[in-house]
């Protein structure tokens, strides 16, 4: 069981942690090449975080979110939880881990499946980790629907995602990440597809789930206006490489990577 006994220790932990890919042969290259994604990246995020990973496409912050959800191993570097590596978990350890660290998807159209309904969708991670028994795990989505703002939860139990917003179906993604209670959640661009009001909500939805549940939220974005609304702590990403990382106020007001200074200079307006 991954526990963390030091309330100093972060709950997450990367060092020196660098993902190369293989890419085919071109017309003008014989055999593989290598692509540097990342390129030790060196993190920690303590609990409680909100931490936002500010980059453009093909930064690598996306490629960091499959590594902490260990959908893939980095090339070089240990990753650690609550102080212990989690490069090599298999099995039971790597099934415990999945259900202590969940993701919300960028898209409410894509993530959520047409064909089951908003029950199916949130008791699915309760059966599968056998947790609780039928009504217990129907009392729990419901609460669950209640607590992302989807009042009456016993209105949206049986519904289909056709039936809902956009802003909607994202609160059932956020529902289907918080019912088992995790301690970490990766956020790959959960508002990217939703106009600026909705996403407010959402971002508001998300700082009191933290402040409820003590969860930590790894915000990964291309956005700094919504990791500065957001987060506490930003790291800044480019070509595979923090070239950033600070509290949130240090980080705008006063940046020292000119990428940063970039980045700030293309979306002047960050007090929204």
């Amino acid at each position: 069981m991954i526990e963390n006994d030091n309330k100093l220790t972060p709950i997450i932990e990367l060092n020196g942690i660098t993902k190369e890919y293989c890419a085919k042969a071109t017309f003008f290259s014989k055999g593989y090449t290598s692509v540097m994604a990342l390129d030790n990246i060196n993190l920690a995020i303590q609990k409680g975080d909100i931490f936002g990973l500010v980059g453009q496409s093909g930064s690598g912050k996306t490629t960091l979110g499959r590594l902490l959800l260990k959908l893939e191993s980095p090339t070089k570097g240990i990753m650690k939880f609550n102080g212990k590596s989690i490069n090599d978990l298999k099995g039971k350890g790597l099934k415990t881990y999945r259900s202590k660290v969940q993701m919300i998807f960028q898209d409410p159209y894509q993530s959520l499946n047409p064909h089951l309904s908003i029950a199916e969708t949130i008791l699915e991670p309760l059966i599968v980790n056998k947790i609780g028994d039928h009504n217990s795990r129907k009392e729990k989505a419901i609460e669950t629907l209640d607590t992302v703002g989807l009042t009456p939860g016993k209105e949206y139990y049986d519904r289909y995602p056709h039936q809902l917003s956009g802003g909607q179906r994202q609160r059932v993604a956020i529902a289907r990440a918080i019912v088992l209670d995790p301690e970490f959640i990766v956020a790959d661009e959960p508002t990217s597809m939703l106009d600026a009001t909705i996403a407010i909500q959402l971002f508001k939805l998300l700082q009191q789930i933290k402040e409820k549940y003590n969860m930590t939220f790894f915000f990964i974005t291309h956005n700094l206006a919504a990791a500065k609304y957001l987060c506490n702590k930003i790291a800044v990403i480019h070509n595979g490489i923090i070239v950033e990382n600070g509290p949130s106020d240090q980080v705008i007001q006063h940046p020292e990577h000119p990428y940063t200074k970039q980045l700030i200079q293309a979306q002047p307006k960050l007090n929204f």
